[in-house]
């Protein structure tokens, strides 16, 4: 049964919102991958906050037109799943990546899109690599926390000090008085 324009219209019209709104974008390859490991693939990025759409290239040729996006058409070509991810590129980066290697390397990753400008497939692999951006977070913000722990450590030193050292001079005082 063939689809009517009216439905590749609105599929389309529904990809081009989700290419929209999204701040990454892995176009990949997942010949090879029965409906098993596509459910689980979907599964997992699901788990991570990311989304996994099976697109026909001509509707999503047809999305990609008019949208402040790089120029993808080169790579809609073959079986195409397009992952729409949020603000973090690593988080899919890295289950697409861990998923691949469980299943020979399948999916593939043909092309990427973080925050409107592609990346290769070089590139994508080392983001497959960092940390998740809220762990790349922590580490900066224990970073930046430390010296200044390091400066009440030392406040709180001196401040005890200074305590210590009133307390003598009064108590020698009181001495002094006392004589």
């Amino acid at each position: 049964m063939a689809m009517t324009l009216e439905k590749k219209q609105a599929i389309a019209d529904e990809l081009a919102q989700r290419f929209e709104a999204a701040g990454t974008i892995y176009l990949t390859d997942f010949t090879g991958l029965d409906v098993q490991a596509m459910t689980e693939l979907r599964a997992r990025l699901r788990e991570g906050g990311v989304e996994y759409q099976v697109a026909k290239n001509t509707l999503a040729r047809r999305a990609l037109e008019g949208l402040d996006l790089p120029e993808l058409a080169d790579h809609l070509s073959g079986p195409t799943g397009v992952v729409f991810g949020a603000e973090d590129p690593v988080v899919p980066a890295k289950i697409v990546r861990d998923f691949a290697k469980e299943h020979d390397e399948r999916p593939s990753v043909k092309v990427g899109v973080v925050g409107r400008r592609v990346i290769t497939t070089e590139e994508f692999s080392r983001l497959a690599e960092l940390p998740p951006r809220d762990a790349l977070l922590a580490s900066i913000m224990g970073s930046l926390t430390a010296p200044v722990a390091g400066i009440v450590q030392i406040l709180n030193g001196l401040l005890r000090d200074i305590a210590y050292m009133a307390g003598e001079v009064a108590r020698k005082r009181e001495e002094g008085a006392a004589d």
